[in-house]
Order: structure tokens, then C-alpha cells, then sequence
């Protein structure tokens, strides 16, 4: 089993905040850092100092660390254009000697959109923009060098692109795709992904939609045991019940709610939440949504006295 700290840092926190988090999970012995792509606090959380951009972000945290992978969940298609996204993603890979994964989504929250002027299709209109560039990126990266690579679509077009830069990794870096949708969305993953995340969603709705992308890759000849499954879930550890409670207050959550929509409580709790996943889902990768980035005993305690203990 991966695991994985996942941050939001819309709800509030500079890059300084981020490397601390980064750092202090590359030396517990995490798999990777991941954050969120958004540009709007979410909730009543204050959201300062203010947005950070996410492949900036990863851009600096790609020369401070040595080990993490690092990568987004999701990165929304809304917010770049295929072309520069896939120079962007590829100058990082190379920045961090080939530690880069590549989480991408259509972009749902219509508020952020308006806040920055970034306009905001439909959903149907959206996907469709999403297959695109999802093929548009692979295509760019999959073209041997020396040789172009063109693209004719709807929403966009490529003509005789060099498709330069090349990523550090081959044949190129992991795409993440997604979320709930039932037909279009398993359909692209079998197509394109490397993994499949479901984030913050109940065992029993995991189930059915990993059965989905499983049929999608059945239907196209690909093995479904070659797609990785992971889910996210906010997490919150502690000690003991004081220890879960008072963390669990400094996120504004209550602790029973936690424990039915996340891992939450206790170490020994938190394994069997875990494993009672594993078994049911089949997942082998855990992104943990790290909300109190002041916190890194927290960080430490769930890499020790967790991470450290799992047996599958």
C-alpha cells in the first residue's frame, strides 16, 4: 500500500507552509505529495495568504526534495490549454529526475472560475474538451523526437508540433483520472490512465464504480488489473480520543461523521478503516487529505504508528 499526503491549500497556506508538509513527509518515509488545482477557498476557511499555483508549486518542491513523487488531484483542464500544460508537466518531471504524476479533471467548481475570469463550459462541453487534451497530452509525450505530432478536434488544434519538451520518465509520466461519472469517465480512464482515484466516497459506491472502470478496460482488451485503484479520505489520528477530538476540532469536523467519511480515530482504528478498504475495493494506494498543514506531529504520527504497522 502507497500513502499518500494530499493538501488543499486554497483553504489556506503560502509555499513555505507546502515545503514544510513536502519535507517532513519525504523524511517519514511517505510515498508521494500530491495537492489539490484550485484557486478558491472553499467552506469558511480564510484561504490566506491566497492561492498558490499548483505546477509552480510542484515546480519548487521539485528541486527541495529528492524522493516524493509529486503530483495533482486533480489538475482541471479549464485552466490551461494542452499544449503549454504538457511543457509545463514534462519541465517538472525533468526538474525532479522523473517524479512527476499528472492528476487531470474537467474542473467543477464554477466559483473560482468566475473569481479569476476563467470561463466555464458547460459540463458536456467540458468533457469533451477534457478527452481531448487528456489524448492531446499522451499524444505530445508519445511522440518520438525528431518527429511532429498534429491533433484535429473540436476544441483544439495542433499542427506539426515538435512536441518538445520530453518528460525525465518513459514512456512518460502516470496519468490519474477520476472521480464518479459512470460511462464517459471510466471509458477515458481505460484509454489513458495509469490510475483511477476516487475521492471521499463510501466503500460501497467505491466498489461500483471501480466494477465500471474494470468493464471499460475489459471492453477494450486492456487488463484491469494494470489500472491502479486509490481512493483519497480526509484523515485524522490521534493517540488517544483526546488526541483524535482535538484534531479533529481544528479542522471543524466531528469526530463520528470522520469515522463513517474518512480514517479517523486511533491507529489501531485507522488500520482496520484501511484494511476493511483494501478488502472490499482492492485499493493499493491511500491519498490522505492532510488538512492542518501546522501539524506535522501529525504527519509523523500516522507514518510511524501507521503507514509503519500495515501488513496486507
Amino acid at each position: 500500500m502507497d500513502f499518500r499526503i494530499f493538501t488543499e491549500p486554497q483553504q489556506g497556506a503560502s509555499y513555505e507552509d507546502l515545503l514544510r508538509v513536502a519535507k517532513a513527509a519525504e523524511d517519514a518515509g511517505y510515498d508521494a505529495f500530491f495537492r489539490s488545482d484550485h484557486y478558491l477557498r472553499m467552506g469558511d476557511a480564510d484561504g490566506l495568504p491566497g492561492p498558490t499555483d499548483a505546477w509552480i508549486t510542484l515546480a519548487g518542491l521539485a528541486r527541495e526534495t529528492s524522493r516524493l513523487r509529486l503530483g495533482t488531484l486533480m489538475t482541471a483542464i479549464t485552466f490551461r490549454h494542452p499544449g503549454p500544460l504538457a511543457i509545463s508537466v514534462a519541465q517538472v518531471d525533468q526538474m525532479s529526475g522523473g517524479r512527476v504524476e499528472l492528476g487531470i479533471g474537467s474542473g467543477w467548481f464554477e466559483a473560482e472560475h468566475r473569481a479569476y475570469g476563467i470561463p466555464f463550459p458547460g459540463l458536456g462541453e467540458r468533457f469533451d474538451q477534457y478527452e481531448e487534451q487528456v489524448a492531446i497530452i499522451a499524444g505530445l509525450w508519445g511522440t518520438p523526437v525528431g518527429e511532429t505530432y498534429s491533433f484535429a478536434g473540436k476544441h483544439y488544434q495542433l499542427t506539426d508540433s515538435p512536441a518538445l519538451p520530453k518528460p525525465a520518465q518513459s514512456p512518460r509520466p502516470p496519468i490519474l483520472i477520476g472521480g464518479g461519472g459512470a460511462r464517459r469517465t471510466p471509458r477515458l480512464a481505460a484509454k489513458f490512465a495509469d490510475e483511477f482515484n476516487i475521492p471521499f466516497a463510501p466503500i460501497d459506491k467505491a466498489k461500483e464504480i471501480f466494477a465500471g472502470v474494470d468493464a471499460a478496460c475489459r471492453a477494450i482488451g486492456r487488463d484491469p488489473s494494470t489500472m491502479i485503484r486509490s481512493v483519497a479520505q480526509p484523515v485524522v489520528v490521534g493517540r488517544d480520543d483526546a488526541e483524535v477530538a482535538r484534531r479533529a476540532a481544528n479542522i471543524g469536523r466531528d469526530v463520528t461523521e470522520l469515522k463513517q467519511n474518512g480514517f479517523a480515530g486511533t491507529p489501531a482504528e485507522v488500520l482496520d478503516r484501511i484494511g476493511a478498504w483494501h478488502e472490499a475495493t482492492g485499493v493499493r494506494r491511500v491519498y490522505l487529505q492532510l488538512l492542518d498543514l501546522s501539524d506535522l506531529d501529525h504527519v509523523d504520527l500516522f507514518a510511524a504508528e501507521v503507514a509503519a504497522k500495515w501488513t496486507s
